[in-house]
């Protein structure tokens, strides 16, 4: 068959007809795999949906574009694994439709923030960011503290994900609105419904600190102190 290929590189035809099937079937093997994803992605305890407000802080974070200068995903690297934690694994992403994972640094990488500075902190890093890294060239957010969280449509973005995959059922669809406010709230009436739908790895409380209206930032915040805290790696690690 070797001494076939010069036919084939002669005739323009019949090189573009080859090189169709080849790539046709080299597309198959990597895209088919994406209809089963259930089936090429570890299943890891912890791992949930987003809530409603910290769906909302994932829609916030990807209207303003954070993504083009913080990534989330942390290569299995030793500096990377020393600097930001252990690697980012499938699971973690499982939910995000789209994923984060970026591919570029301006700032450093998110994907293991959750929990690691205080809900002041970050409210004070987005109204002015070089009050707390001076040498910060992040712009600065102060206006999410003044606009109200988009909440009332919030069931029907869950409605879309559910259709795709995402494991929302009907109960959390139709008490969305209200888990939001919930989540948002320092004296939540709701707390023990919001975490039977969600589970107890749930941060609820007043982001920040006007518990008079429930806004973009309470929601932006709620989805920052999410990330990276669902997998408890020392069980993820033992399991390995």
């Amino acid at each position: 068959m070797l001494d076939k290929h010069g036919k084939i590189e002669r005739n323009s035809f019949l090189l573009l007809f080859l090189t169709v099937i080849v790539v046709s079937i080299g597309g198959l093997v990597e895209i088919v795999p994406l209809f089963r994803v259930e089936t090429t992605i570890e299943k890891v305890e912890g791992m949930r949906p987003y809530t409603p407000l910290e769906l909302a802080g994932k829609s916030i974070y990807i209207r303003e574009g954070c993504y083009t200068c913080h990534s989330q995903q942390i290569r299995p690297l030793r500096d990377e694994v020393e600097r930001y934690g252990h690697y980012s694994i499938a699971a973690e992403s499982m939910y995000d439709h789209p994923f984060q994972w970026g591919s570029k640094r301006t700032g450093p990488d998110l994907a293991r923030i959750g929990g690691k500075y205080s809900d002041d902190w970050h409210v004070a890093h987005m109204i002015d960011p070089r009050s707390v890294v001076p040498e910060s060239i992040m712009p600065a957010y102060a206006f999410l503290a003044r606009r109200g969280a988009r909440l009332h449509d919030i069931d029907r973005h869950m409605r879309a994900l559910q259709r795709i995959g995402v494991p929302y059922t009907d109960e959390m669809i139709e008490n969305a609105y209200w888990d939001a406010m919930t989540q948002a709230s320092n004296d939540p009436y709701e707390a023990d419904a919001l975490r039977s739908r969600y589970g107890d790895n749930v941060n609820i409380r007043d982001f920040d600190g006007n518990p008079n209206k429930t806004t973009e930032l309470d929601a932006l915040i709620a989805y920052m102190q999410v990330l990276g805290t669902l997998v408890d790696f020392k069980t993820y690690q033992e399991a390995q």
